[in-house]
């Protein structure tokens, strides 16, 4: 028997006895060309169409949710434990700061002559510069040296100016490092109030942006068939808001906080809240939501997330891997429905990886 053609097998091809010449009225007749073709509806949503008015419209909110994708049994090995991450690195500008910058610059006045100034471990500073260059605003940005060298050229490539403090990724809040370098700049009473700073460390509208749209959003994805929460300790804008949204329609959804196991880490924008005392906790976190902390090592964490490239296709970034390594712990003695909140990709990330390549 004669193997079928693709255009056959994919059933794109004409099937029956009609010759192809004949169309289906008959030879010589061309039906198709008499056919009415029925009018499209108009397309009046501009997330169907995905055309817009301003790279703004399409930083993510409950109309235009970043997607979540279930983990298969490649990466999961618990049956019982389902798993979903949440790829924040659809958002333009490439990670779930595009919401909080979005927020705190809508936020945030400035008067003529004044410049933006924000103290970043890089993806706020990228969103906040690009969405400055959209408005056509100033801004200056202070970063640790510890900050990956991909960050900081796209931060040059977006037109920032960068301050480069000798600094630990996971300073002591709040005045030390590039917090406490953009807090000179704002207090300077030689300068003249020439900076202006939104401050993600103390914004409620940090909170306020993910309350808003990411707990919206993963309520509506999971029609609000979730069990536990996972997201890093950093600014705590998002743990705050996604745990205050998720908490108030089912209190006995687990909010799981993440941090690095030691103060000296290579997880960017992911900091150690243990112990810390009172006066450099972060301000806008709600510990009363947070139901258990887990610590997670570099190297765990920059494994899982070449694990779940390599079983899953997902590439994302390292704080990504601690997040996931924690949700494979808790899932090995639970049962119910996870969903692991993925700040960014893996793009910002690839020279950090190559340290873990290859073992």
């Amino acid at each position: 028997m004669k193997s079928q053609s693709n255009t056959q097998r994919l059933g794109l091809g004409r099937t029956g006895n009609h010759h192809p010449s004949h169309g289906l009225d008959g030879p010589g007749n061309a039906c198709l060309a008499r056919r009415t073709i029925p009018e499209q509806p108009a397309i009046t949503d501009p997330h169907r169409k995905r055309v817009y008015e301003s790279i703004v419209d399409l930083i993510a909110n409950t109309e235009n949710p970043t997607p979540m994708v279930k983990l298969s049994e490649r990466f999961n090995k618990s049956p019982d434990f389902e798993m979903y991450v949440k790829l924040e690195g659809f958002n333009p500008f490439g990670s779930i700061k595009d919401r909080t910058a979005l927020y705190l610059l809508r936020g945030t006045h400035l008067k003529d002559g004044q410049v933006l100034a924000e103290p970043t471990a890089g993806n706020t500073g990228i969103a906040l510069a690009a969405l400055a260059n959209a408005q056509g605003t100033p801004i200056e940005l202070a970063v640790p040296e510890g900050t990956p060298e991909e960050k900081k050229t796209l931060l040059r490539f977006l037109g920032a100016e960068l301050l480069e403090v000798e600094d630990e990724l996971c300073p002591l809040f709040p005045t030390e490092g590039a917090r406490g370098v953009v807090k000179s700049l704002v207090e300077s009473k030689a300068l003249n109030g020439r900076y202006v700073s939104p401050n993600q460390y103390e914004n409620e509208l940090n909170v306020e942006a993910h309350y808003h749209t990411t707990g919206p959003e993963i309520w509506n994805q999971t029609g609000g068939r979730i069990d536990y929460f996972f997201a890093a300790f950093g600014t705590c804008g998002t743990i705050t808001g996604v745990g205050r949204y998720l908490k108030e329609r089912n209190p006995d959804i687990k909010i799981i906080g993440i941090e690095p196991t030691s103060r000296n880490h290579k997880l960017s924008g992911i900091k150690k809240i243990s112990n810390l005392p009172d006066e450099f906790k972060p301000k806008i976190l709600d510990y009363s939501l947070i139901d258990d902390i887990i610590a997670v090592d570099d190297r765990d964490a920059f494994e899982a997330g070449i694990r779940l490239a390599q079983t899953e296709g997902i590439m994302v970034g390292p704080t990504t891997g601690a997040l996931l390594h924690a949700a494979q712990i808790t899932g090995a003695s639970n049962s119910g429905t996870s969903v692991v909140i993925s700040p960014d990709d893996a793009t910002k990330y690839v020279s950090a990886y190559a340290e873990y390549l290859g073992e």
